[in-house]
């Protein structure tokens, strides 16, 4: 099923905050250094991981997604340096 939002998205540029609920994609990178990005990747957000956006809190912050079978919340600003692609997943 294609999703409208995802479509109108430079591919080239999408990140992880930019997922509308229920979307899914594969990681492609970390961009982030140090400590977070150290700490997205211990929890298994890495490159080739498929990951789906589940929901985002009330104010839009924390994001609520699931990578490698069970959920994790994210900042918004650490979402923004995890890379996706959208497709099959």
């Amino acid at each position: 099923m294609r999703n409208a939002i995802l479509e109108s998205l430079p591919a080239t540029d999408l990140s992880l905050a930019h997922l509308p609920a229920g979307a899914r994609a594969r990681v492609l990178a970390v961009t982030g250094s140090g400590a977070i990005a150290r700490r997205l990747m211990e929890m298994g957000v890495v490159p080739g991981a498929p990951v789906r956006m589940i929901k985002s809190a009330p104010l839009g912050d924390p994001l609520e997604i699931r990578v490698r079978g069970y959920h994790l919340a994210v900042r918004r600003e650490e979402a923004q340096t995890i890379k996706v692609v959208t497709g099959d997943e």
